[in-house]
């Protein structure tokens, strides 16, 4: 229970900056059309991985992760993003969780800034 009233004040949090106009449209070309801002909103189920690397990685977080990491640029834009690191993630624990999802094919070695994708 504390864990979902977590997620949902994370949730509330990411929509009030989305809503005062605080995203950037920086890296929008690695995610295509798409603001990699808006795209973060598809990780909230990462929120506590992202935060916690001891902390597990659901299932949800994992298929969104998997579905966003077949554009690596992408993911790594997302997971830079301002609407990201105003949520509190970590970036040195977020480049970890394709890793703690198992994803065989996940781009191993990909700099993502000043991380690299184990």
């Amino acid at each position: 229970m504390e864990g979902s009233m977590k997620n949902m004040c994370l949730l509330g949090l990411l929509l009030a900056l989305v809503i005062a106009g605080l995203g950037e449209v920086n890296g929008a070309r690695e995610c295509g059309s798409a603001d990699p801002n808006m795209e973060a909103f598809k990780l909230a189920p990462c929120a506590s991985a992202a935060q916690d690397e001891n902390a597990s990685v659901s299932g949800s977080c994992c298929a969104a992760v998997r579905k966003l990491g077949q554009n690596p640029k992408c993911l790594c834009a997302v997971m830079l993003s301002r609407t990201a690191k105003s949520s509190g993630v970590k970036p040195e624990i977020a480049i970890t969780i394709p890793k703690r999802c198992n994803i065989a094919d996940r781009p191993v070695g990909y700099q993502c800034g000043a991380y690299t994708l184990p």
